[in-house]
């Protein structure tokens, strides 16, 4: 091997021939937003703490465990109304849910790097200095102000969900606010939330110091979410895999990873996508997943597809179009796809290659879902839907035999990075509230 390791080009001597990829830099500390240790250690508490949701038994952990690799383990997860964790998951016979929630729950490496300016499957909340506050999202004006970053503004949405964390119509005084729109101010969802917080001597102590506040009285929404923003993005920092290490001139790869790696950055094509430091274009691509579940629709719609970027943007060229995942310890986050159609990597994969020719014969039984008396199949029974999906991939397809996606598993799996998935927090033993931490 010779070149430079971690720089634009390695070359690699595969075989007999030599080979040019242009490998990305490894991360770098610059790459990361800093934070102070004493809110990174609040929002830990907070993350795991159910206080946030509105009947108390759904916290941020529910979806996003490290016991999954920051996800839930299942195709489409249930949060208000379900008992348990991960594929274990259940639905509670004395509150049941409305519905899945609509999109497999993603997972949450590297969000506090400086890159990720976009979140979501569909790319619903991204920086835009041009916005009020700074950021575009579906709430828009001062709704979105206060907020220290875009990692903490996305922390908006599940408390405010029905189907994630609020619950469902006057069962609880926050649902009862996000039902009759009453968000921010006074009495608002957002302060409903904050009140409780504050109630709770630990937290109020610990971000009156943090914030230099009067009292507990002036604790605000944004700021809890801040501290559960700056714990995401320091617990589930991750840029010490094998990969990371190779890059650095600190180890090799097995061969079959090697072997992966050229794939991946060359004939493979992957990196046309997943590019950069996390592997991942940040942009949106129609790549014929399969959809399952209720799909994306406003209340007053009745149909069950997901368009993604579409729903965003209104431009008939986004259809179906969906947010480049990263890829860093993509092995320990199956269900795969933004429905978590798929149960394993390969599955995915070979898939992946002709979405076209794959989507009429998908293999419905790797689904992971907890049972519920829903429907799930509308759109993949549903010819027009089908026709729609197809239509929408724009990119031929790649032709691997079986040896070479082997290899290019076996490069993926070298994205795995042990000393995160471990968490440098972990789970704690319990939260202020005394109510019960997430736990598998």
């Amino acid at each position: 091997m010779w070149g430079r390791i971690g720089g634009s080009l390695a070359f690699l001597l595969l075989g007999h021939a030599a080979l040019a990829l242009d490998l990305p830099q490894p991360p770098m500390d610059a790459d990361y937003v800093q934070h102070d240790a004493r809110e990174v250690r609040l929002g830990w508490q907070l993350f795991y703490d159910p206080i946030l949701s509105g009947n108390r038994e759904v916290a941020c952990a529910t979806c996003h465990h490290l016991a999954h690799g920051t996800s839930d383990g299942v195709s489409l997860g249930i949060g208000d109304g379900g008992i348990g964790l991960g594929p274990a998951r259940r639905v509670d016979p004395d509150n049941p849910p409305e519905q899945r929630i609509p999109r497999n729950a993603p997972a949450l490496w590297n969000l506090g790097a400086r890159e990720f300016t976009r979140l979501f499957h569909d790319g619903r909340i991204e920086v835009d200095p041009a916005r009020p506050g700074g950021l575009r999202t579906p709430l828009e004006g001062d709704m979105v102000a206060g907020f220290a970053s875009l990692l903490s503004a996305q922390n908006m949405f599940p408390v405010l969900s029905p189907d994630e964390m609020a619950g469902h119509y006057s069962e609880n005084e926050i649902a009862q606010a996000v039902r009759q729109g009453r968000i921010t101010g006074p009495g608002g969802a957002w302060d409903l939330i904050a009140a409780r917080v504050r109630a709770i001597p630990d937290y109020a102590e610990g971000l009156v110091d943090l914030h230099g506040l009067a009292g507990a009285e002036e604790i605000t929404f944004p700021q809890i979410s801040d501290a559960i923003a700056a714990f995401v993005a320091v617990e589930f920092r991750s840029d010490t895999s094998p990969f990371d290490a190779y890059l650095r001139g600190q180890g090799e790869l097995p061969k079959a990873a090697m072997r992966g790696m050229a794939l991946f950055y060359g004939a493979g094509t992957c990196a046309s996508c997943h590019s950069g430091t996390f592997q991942t274009d940040h942009d949106f691509h129609a790549r014929g997943v399969p959809q399952l579940g209720p799909g994306k629709a406003a209340r007053f719609e009745r149909h069950r597809r997901d368009t993604g970027r579409m729903r965003v943007t209104g431009r008939a060229e986004d259809a179906f179009a969906f947010r480049t995942p990263s890829l860093r310890n993509i092995a320990q986050t199956a269900p795969f796809g933004h429905a978590g159609a798929h149960a394993t990597l390969e599955a995915f994969l070979r898939d992946h290659l002709d979405p076209v020719a794959a989507l009429p014969g998908f293999d419905r039984s790797q689904v992971i879902l907890p049972a519920m008396p829903v429907e799930d199949w509308a759109i993949l029974e549903d010819p027009a839907e089908l026709a729609a999906i197809k239509a929408a991939v724009q990119t031929p397809p790649i032709r691997l035999d079986a040896g070479e996606i082997a290899d290019i598993l076996a490069f993926l799996e070298s994205l795995t990075d042990p000393e995160a998935l471990a968490g440098r927090l972990g789970v704690p033993e319990s939260v202020p509230s005394g109510l019960a931490v997430p736990r598998p």
